[in-house]
C-alpha cells in the first residue's frame, strides 16, 4: 500500500488579488479622510457626505485602473502572439532552434531536441502556444479579466470604505464617530493585513501589524493636520 502524497500550494487567484488591491485603499483612504474631517468640522453629515463621495470616486478610479491593467495584459499578449505567428511563418528555422534551446536548458540530448522541434513544427498553433509560454513566459489571459477586475476592485473598495464610515451614521458628534471608527477600522486593518500577508507569502502577524500601523498613522496625521488648520 502506497501512501498518497498530495502537494498543496496556495496560489493567489485573480479574485483574491483584486480584493487585496481594493480593500487596501478602501480601508485606509476613507478612514484617513473621515479622521481628518472629524478634526475640522462639527457635523457628522459633512463627514458622511464627503466620505460617501470619496468612496464613490475611489471605487470608480480604482476599478478603472483595474480595467486598464487587464486590457493592457490582453493587448500585450495579443501583440506578442501576432509577432510569434509571423516568426513561425517567416523564420521557422530560427523558431525551431529556440525550441531546441528551451529543451537544452532542461538537459535533454541533441537528438531529443531535434525530434521535439520537428514534431512541434507540424502543428503551428501548438508551436506558437509553446513559444508564448516557454520562450516569453506568457499565459493566455482571460478575455473577461479586465471587466471582472474592475468590478471586483470597485466593490472591494466600497466594502472597505464603508467600514470606517459606518459609525458616523449612529452618532451626533464627529469625534464620537472617530473613536468608534478607529477601533473598528484598526481591527479590520489588522485582520485584513493578516490574510493579505498569508496570500503574499509574508509573515502573517508582522503583515497584520504593519497594515494596522500604516492605516493608523495615516488617519492620525490627517486628524492632527486638519485640527491644526481649523484652529
Amino acid at each position: 500500500m502506497h501512501d498518497k502524497h498530495e502537494e498543496q500550494h496556495f496560489e493567489s487567484s485573480d479574485l483574491v488579488t483584486d480584493i487585496v488591491i481594493g480593500m487596501s485603499d478602501g480601508l485606509t483612504v476613507p478612514f484617513a479622510l473621515a479622521a481628518g474631517l472629524s478634526g475640522a468640522v462639527a457635523s457628522t453629515n459633512i463627514v458622511i457626505t464627503a466620505g460617501l463621495a470619496e468612496i464613490a470616486a475611489g471605487a470608480i478610479a480604482m476599478g478603472l485602473g483595474g480595467y486598464l491593467a487587464g486590457r493592457t495584459e490582453v493587448d500585450h499578449y495579443n501583440s506578442e502572439l501576432k509577432r510569434e505567428a509571423y516568426e513561425v511563418d517567416n523564420l521557422p528555422e530560427r523558431e525551431k532552434q529556440e525550441v531546441r534551446d528551451v529543451f537544452a536548458e532542461m538537459g535533454l540530448s541533441k537528438d531529443t531536441q531535434d525530434l521535439i522541434a520537428d514534431e512541434m513544427a507540424k502543428d503551428k498553433e501548438k508551436w506558437i502556444d509553446f513559444m508564448m509560454k516557454y520562450e516569453l513566459g506568457l499565459d493566455k489571459p482571460d478575455p473577461k479579466r479586465a471587466r471582472n477586475s474592475a468590478f471586483n476592485i470597485g466593490i472591494s473598495y466600497v466594502v472597505g470604505g464603508l467600514v470606517p464610515l459606518t459609525p458616523y451614521f449612529f452618532v451626533e458628534h464627529p469625534f464620537d464617530g472617530l473613536k468608534w471608527s478607529a477601533v473598528i477600522t484598526v481591527i479590520c486593518l489588522f485582520i485584513f493585513g493578516f490574510f493579505k500577508a498569508r496570500v503574499t507569502g509574508q509573515k502573517p502577524w508582522a503583515g497584520a501589524l504593519k497594515v494596522a500601523v500604516i492605516g493608523s498613522i495615516a488617519a492620525a496625521a490627517a486628524f492632527f493636520i486638519a485640527k491644526m488648520f481649523s484652529a
